[in-house]
């Protein structure tokens, strides 16, 4: 009975005391499996860190880098050879060409290649780092200046345009975006209807070619723009790469790059602004030739305008372009084009002159006429350069009085009024058809000669500057 007792009593026990060790088995367990799975992720995280160094905390990459390990001061391999640059260029604008300043502006991304072993680090993945313009100072890059600048500055919003790529291998990209305002020498013999041919040239500062190779990456090819570049006066025909040396006494050969392109002028806008103009006042000035040339104040305030307007176009156009000493092509038109007016001014006053001697010795051949009078109207003629038909008449009627007085008392005769009258209309109608008879020969060729020489010039004129 007793020994039966026990045995439920220890049975009872176990029932109670059993799940409580299992629980408390799984709560030791537990903290034990979740350790490990940490851990495991941890090893995980950790081999995938060292698989790819380029996942690194930001501030290591002095450390990853060997940055604090070498003197940056010195260029990769020094000693030995010429360390290699590359460099490719892609054009993103011109901004501005200036005749006045012979110059130009062009914004342009500027990439450098080279291999520097000391920067080189492990990856199995072989993915660069890249970093921003924060890093350029600590660390060796190529001096690349621009022979001939006058301006020039790296683009700062909204940080500075650098770019830095480091390749686990060592190899570096270094880009920037940068303005530069270059001279262009420029030859305007041929303007408007000109080409310029400029050029861009790269060259390191302090290394010459003992110590850096400066090359173009893949040749021509380097060097690629951007299809919408356009500029309101000139077209950009061609651009193209190429390299050669500059040789300077004190510090030996250098290599340089360069950037060439040829821009050629549109020409509309001097054809609008300068020679039709032009055109126009030379045959305007033709208009004195049909004037008839007792209008004196006519034509030569006619001729006097014109010579003033196309002074002030030739100025306008000077004013504009930068003072050579060489005679341009605009030159040539606008200064043939003055002479044409110039010479349609001195040819009224040939006319003018002509045709006052002549009337004088028509005068004076004449010996019938009353000579006060005759020296009246060639005096009144002479002043103002008009002739004036009351004098004419006034000294007809003169002759014819007096001649018709002086044989009335001859004769006596009653059909000398009818008589005097015929004569007196006869001598009136040979003095009008003289004065009517103003078109003087000078007058007839100019309006031939004129525009025939004027057509003739332009074509050889279109046809050796086009």
């Amino acid at each position: 009975m007793i020994l039966a007792f026990h045995l439920v009593f220890f049975a009872y026990i176990l029932i109670i005391l059993m799940p409580n060790a299992f629980a408390a088995a799984d709560i030791k367990e537990t903290p034990q499996w979740c350790f490990s799975s940490m851990k495991q992720n941890s090893k995980q995280e950790t081999r995938r860190r060292k698989d790819d160094s380029t996942k690194v905390w930001p501030l290591k990459y002095k450390q990853l880098l060997q940055i604090e390990d070498h003197d940056f001061a010195m260029r990769p391999g020094f000693g030995g050879s010429p360390v290699p640059v590359a460099i490719d260029v892609q054009v993103e604008s011109i901004d501005s060409i200036s005749e006045v300043n012979m110059d130009f502006t062009m914004t342009f991304y500027l990439r450098h290649y080279w291999k520097d072993e000391r920067l080189s680090f492990p990856s199995t993945t072989n993915k660069s780092m890249t970093f921003d313009h924060r890093l350029i100072k600590k660390i060796w890059v190529p001096d690349i200046f621009f022979v001939h600048s006058k301006r020039s500055f790296i683009h700062d919003t909204t940080m500075e345009n650098i770019m830095l790529r480091v390749y686990p291998d060592g190899n570096v990209l270094f880009s920037l975006r940068v303005t530069v305002s270059a001279m262009c020498f420029m030859d305007f013999s041929r303007f408007p209807l000109d080409r310029q041919n400029c050029s861009l040239e790269l060259e390191s500062y302090a290394y010459n070619d003992e110590d850096l190779m400066l090359y173009w990456k893949h040749g021509n090819k380097s060097l690629n723009t951007e299809e919408h570049i356009s500029l309101s006066q000139f077209f950009v025909e061609e651009f193209s790469a190429s390299s050669g040396l500059a040789f300077y006494s004190s510090t030996g050969w250098y290599n340089r790059l360069f950037i060439n392109f040829v821009l050629r002028r549109r020409i509309f806008f001097f054809v609008l602004q300068t020679y039709f103009p032009a055109m126009l006042m030379v045959m305007l000035s033709w208009v004195s030739f049909w004037i008839d040339r007792r209008a004196v104040p006519a034509r030569v305030s006619l001729g006097i305008t014109t010579v003033l307007t196309m002074s002030t176009i030739t100025t306008s156009v000077s004013a504009s372009m930068p003072q050579v000493s060489y005679v341009k092509a605009v030159d040539v038109y606008l200064w043939v084009s003055s002479t044409f007016v110039f010479l349609s001014v001195i040819e009224y006053a040939a006319v003018n002159y002509l045709t006052t001697v002549e009337e004088w010795k028509r005068f004076k051949k004449r010996g019938q006429i009353s000579g006060m009078y005759n020296i009246n109207a060639v005096q009144a003629m002479a002043f103002d350069g008009c002739y004036h038909d009351s004098d004419m008449d006034q000294t007809s009627f003169s002759l014819h009085s007096e001649e018709d007085s002086m044989r009335g008392k001859s004769t006596g005769s009653p059909s000398t009024d009818s008589s005097q009258i015929k004569r007196r209309k006869s001598l009136g109608g040979h003095v009008g058809r003289i004065i009517l008879e103003n078109n003087h020969v000078i007058d007839t060729y100019s309006r031939i000669l004129f525009p025939i020489v004027y057509i003739i010039f332009n074509l050889f004129y279109w046809g050796i500057y086009v």
